[in-house]
């Protein structure tokens, strides 16, 4: 921080706006630090959900009118405060030094976005009533990006995620996550405007406009209606058989995991034999309920089928298969019918292998950063969208981390899907993940309007409505088996239908809006970058 005597005014200056000083630096940096703590505790666990459009208004606030690389500091702050806590269920699997470069990588989006936001200072003084719709863009873009990049991206943390509880999650039945992102962080935008003018009583009107706008986009979504629920119903068993233990070992294990699966169902048969319980027409099984390969194993083969012959009805299974090369695995969902076996004609391979943890890009370099590269195998992804017909109903599936990827769930329905399965294996991480993952899945229930499910080795296992209520959630780190009838099928949203149109408008407009801020940035360094004639700003 340095101190730099104001020069004479200029006949430009006049014609500047006269927006607010940029705070102190020391100040900046504490809005940035308490703006990443309030992001992390709105995301589950913490669930405090309201938190995020504050926090939005403090990083906006941190970064207004600083030059640029402090504008990139103080997004980078906030990032580190968010993504390392955020991400620890990393660390369990990969160690700590993967950890510490993925939540980097993460929060340096974030630091862009602080360059972003200060690049844009001029433009929003200028343009005051602009400042909701400039901030509520550049989280779009920026989430845009870091869906995308590197390696196809990592969409874990954004806005819209955290809001499974808010009723800004309604708005995902109309633009799916951008425009639930976008109207958190327009949100934050109006309250930042509002904090920086109330505070002067001639600024009241402008105020009470922001303060009206802030009302609309936090509380106003709760009026927006969700899909409703179709006529048919299905009733869907969710096995989760739990692991020996916690940890990477646990596939040293596979054959007792696969074995509690198998129990489970069969006890499950018992129970409807016994009449306790009502004959589910589908029973959906997690990721990795066989590590061992049943299309190659016989005796993964003989117990999966013992199980489905037990239930008298289809099994999703999630399976590992084996490549004809070694070394080469695939993910994948296989419908197990009883009598007749796998039906190899409705399976779904997972599209999106996780890089570095599924697939191992650079592997070379990766081994002077862990240990465990040795222990990824090579991950084939698949082709086609997770489309499988079943005799009860089609299912979309996708398989863990896929839900937090747009296109790949809406590819699903588009494709004929009547509900949503997620099959998950949280077994190398912990209960935070697994939370923040089925936060995932109410976003896209009710942004395509299907009933969904998610189905965890180890929890957490739910049903989610299409108005994003969950059903039958089961602990973590246990065994359950839960039924639920799923309303199936019914009309596309207009989430689905539009795909990604809204979001690429927001990146269009995004950079529209810092193409215009160029030449407002040039007249102030030209002119003079100060407030007021006289006075000594802090840069």
């Amino acid at each position: 921080m340095t101190l730099q005597p104001t020069p004479a005014p200029t006949a430009a200056d006049a014609a500047l706006p006269r927006g607010p000083r940029p705070l102190p630096l020391w100040v900046s940096v504490v809005l940035a630090f308490a703006a990443g703590a309030g992001l992390l505790v709105s995301f589950p666990p913490y669930g405090l959900w309201w938190l995020a459009p504050v926090s939005v208004a403090l990083l906006t606030a941190a970064a207004h009118r600083r030059r640029l690389r402090a504008g990139l500091g103080v997004g980078m702050i906030a990032g580190l405060v968010l993504f390392v806590p955020l991400l620890d269920w990393t660390r369990i699997a990969a160690g700590w030094l993967p950890w510490m470069l993925l939540s980097s990588a993460q929060a340096g989006y974030l630091a862009l976005l602080g360059m972003a936001t200060a690049w844009l200072s001029p433009l929003a003084d200028r343009v005051r009533a602009a400042w909701p719709l400039l901030i509520g863009l550049l989280w779009v873009g920026q989430e845009a990006l870091r869906d995308r990049a590197p390696f196809g991206g990592f969409p874990w943390g954004r806005l819209a995620f955290a809001q499974d509880d808010a009723p800004a999650l309604r708005l995902a039945v109309l633009g799916g996550a951008p425009l639930v992102t976008f109207a958190v962080a327009a949100a934050g935008g109006a309250l930042a405007a509002l904090a920086w003018r109330s505070w002067r009583p001639r600024t009241w009107p402008p105020a009470a406009g922001f303060a009206v706008v802030l009302a609309a986009l936090v509380a106003g979504p709760a009026f927006v209606p969700t899909a409703a629920p179709a006529g048919q119903i299905r009733t869907v068993a969710v096995v989760q058989g739990n692991v020996p233990r916690l940890g990477l070992d646990f596939n040293a294990q596979r054959a007792a995991v696969l074995l509690n699966h198998v129990h489970a169902t069969q006890r499950l048969a018992e129970e409807v034999r016994l009449g306790r319980k009502p004959r589910p027409e589908l029973v959906i099984w997690p990721e990795n309920s066989s590590d061992i390969d049943p299309l190659r194993n016989q005796d993964a083969a003989q117990q999966i089928a013992a199980a489905a012959d037990a239930i008298g009805v289809p099994i999703l299974v999630g399976a590992v298969l084996r490549g004809d090369v070694p070394g080469e695995i695939r993910n994948a969902g296989i419908l197990w019918m009883p009598v007749t076996g796998p039906d190899v004609d409705q399976a779904y391979v997972k599209r999106h292998p996780v890089p570095f943890a599924e697939y191992m890009p650079l592997r070379p370099i990766a081994r002077v950063v862990s240990d465990k590269v040795d222990l990824v195998q090579n991950m084939v992804a698949g082709t086609t969208p997770g489309v499988v017909r079943t005799p009860a109903t089609t299912v979309g599936d996708v398989i863990c981390f896929e839900v937090a990827y747009d296109g790949i769930v809406r590819d699903t329905v588009t494709g004929g899907a009547q509900i949503l399965a997620v099959q998950t294996n949280n077994a190398t991480f912990n209960e935070a993940e697994a939370r923040q993952q089925l936060a995932m899945v109410r976003l896209r229930a009710v942004e395509h309007g299907r009933e969904a499910l998610m189905a965890s080795t180890v929890g957490v296992s739910a049903f989610v409505g299409t108005d994003g209520r969950v059903y039958s959630a089961t602990g973590f780190n246990v065994d359950a088996v839960i039924l639920h009838d799923m309303h199936v099928g019914g009309p596309r949203t207009l989430a689905t239908r539009l795909g990604q149109w809204p979001e690429l408008a927001a990146v269009a407009l995004v950079l529209l809006a810092l193409a215009g801020a160029a030449p407002l940035r040039r007249r102030r360094r030209t002119g003079g970058d100060t407030v007021a004639e006289g006075k000594t700003e802090v840069r």
